[in-house]
This record gives structure tokens, C-alpha cells and sequence, in this order.
């Protein structure tokens, strides 16, 4: 049995540069690999998929990356995945369950790896990149240690709703801005996000970050807790802090 992390990507700030004719939107974007895994038990004499974990609605068909990326390397393995990061956070659980595959096969190129999603070029490397185009440019940068509180919800946004929600917005005459360029439209998505963010704004004096096209928000640096982890009932159900650090490059 090998044992494989598949660690959470981070989007530390995310600017949609432009929608192009095929309907994708460039991304221009400063990615991390934080210390929140999912584990994967490899069986190199086995031939199914199996979940560990809260997650019962991910699919375990043809459908789930682990499977798309074993196709892709053309290899046939047991795989038991055990699931902690959220699906629908915007932390990219199941392209670095994929990346963990694809890095135990030896490796593809970028583009090869963009087959499967976004994000899986990445996180095939992991550690600190500038990341462009569609998420097939990744350009390493200096690793640098950040302390980060992550904060996770108990509901997802689904990322296609929140482009398209993006797109309406600017073809209505507004142009999103900030740090994080997908806010404006994932509040509109899942509303529920923008009134759990507007809660934490306040006690935490706005600091609060969107992670990617949501639901998964961050604060950087530590929050003095002396625990690493804790609940907290928020006005749409409970919110879950999680205190970590960033990874180095994992390739």
C-alpha cells in the first residue's frame, strides 16, 4: 500500500482577466498548497475506488478525477481515498486528489494535467506559482511560510453558476474588483455566503478572503485561539476554523 497528500490549494488573490469565445475565462492568480490533505491509500494490485469521509454525495463513477486521472496515465490501481478537504470550497480537493495520482505515476505536462481541470496543473506541483491562462501556465515562485486561518462552511457554490453569475455582472455594466475578482458574483450564487461574510467582517475587522470561487473563506496569519481547530455558530449554520500553513512544492 502507498500512501499519497493530495494538499488543498489556496487562491491568494484571483483576477479574471478576460472571457474568451469558447466560453473559459483566463485567470491571472497567486496559488498556495496549504497544510489541509486529503490522504490516498494506492493498492497497486487493486481496481476500485472507495471513500472515507463526511462527503457521501462525491461520485465514485467514471466521473471523479482519481479515475479520470488512472485513464489519463493509462495504470489500474486500488485507490481509498480519505476526504477531508470540502468539495464546493474553492480549495480544489478533488484536482489535488487527481495531481496525487498523476504525481505518482511520474508526472504529465501542464496541458496534459489541464484535461482533468483547472486547477490540476498546480497542484501537481503545489507550493507558491503565479498562475495563468486557464490554469495551464504556472509559473513557480520563492516559497514563502504564511500562517493561515481557514474558514469553512457548511455549504458549497457551484463554480460554473459563479462564472456565469460573473459574466451577467459584467455584461451588465459592472467589472468586479477587489482581491479577489469572483466575490461579487459568488455572494449572488449562494447568498448565504455573502451574509456569513458580512458576519465574520465584523468581528474580524474584514480581514476575511474568499478562496477561489468559494464557499471556503481565509484570514491570513493565526488567530489567537491556542488550538488549531473550533467551531462557531454563525447566522447560516456552523463555521468551522481551521488554522495551518503553507506547503512547499510537493513535485
Amino acid at each position: 500500500m502507498i500512501e499519497l497528500l493530495a494538499p488543498a490549494k489556496l487562491t491568494w488573490y484571483l483576477d479574471v482577466t478576460r472571457r474568451r469565445d469558447d466560453g473559459f475565462h483566463e485567470l491571472r492568480s497567486e496559488m498556495v498548497t496549504v497544510d489541509f490533505a486529503d490522504r490516498l491509500d494506492v493498492d497497486e494490485a487493486g481496481d476500485s475506488l472507495r471513500l472515507e469521509g463526511p462527503f457521501s454525495e462525491i461520485p465514485l463513477d467514471q466521473h471523479n478525477l482519481v479515475t479520470r486521472a488512472l485513464n489519463l496515465v493509462e495504470r489500474r490501481a486500488g485507490v481509498t481515498l480519505h476526504k477531508v478537504i470540502p468539495p464546493g470550497g474553492g480549495l480544489g480537493g478533488g484536482s489535488a486528489d487527481a495531481a496525487a495520482i498523476l504525481r505518482w505515476a511520474g508526472g504529465v505536462s501542464s496541458e496534459a494535467a489541464l484535461s482533468l481541470g483547472g486547477d490540476v496543473p498546480f497542484c501537481q506541483v503545489g507550493g507558491r506559482a503565479l498562475v495563468e491562462g486557464v490554469g495551464e501556465r504556472v509559473t513557480p515562485l520563492p516559497f514563502e511560510p504564511r500562517e493561515v486561518t481557514l474558514i469553512l462552511l457548511g455549504f458549497g457554490v457551484n463554480t460554473r453558476e459563479c462564472y456565469q453569475a460573473f459574466d451577467e455582472l459584467v455584461d451588465g455594466g459592472e467589472r468586479p474588483d477587489g482581491r479577489n475578482q469572483l466575490e461579487a458574483a459568488a455572494r449572488l450564487v449562494e447568498p448565504r455566503l455573502g451574509e456569513t461574510m458580512d458576519w465574520l467582517g465584523a468581528t474580524l475587522e474584514n480581514r476575511v478572503h474568499l478562496a477561489g470561487s468559494g464557499s471556503t473563506l481565509f484570514v491570513e496569519g493565526h488567530l489567537e485561539r491556542g488550538v488549531e481547530t473550533w467551531d462557531v455558530l454563525g447566522p447560516e449554520g456552523v463555521v468551522q476554523f481551521r488554522q495551518t500553513i503553507t506547503t512547499p512544492s510537493v513535485a
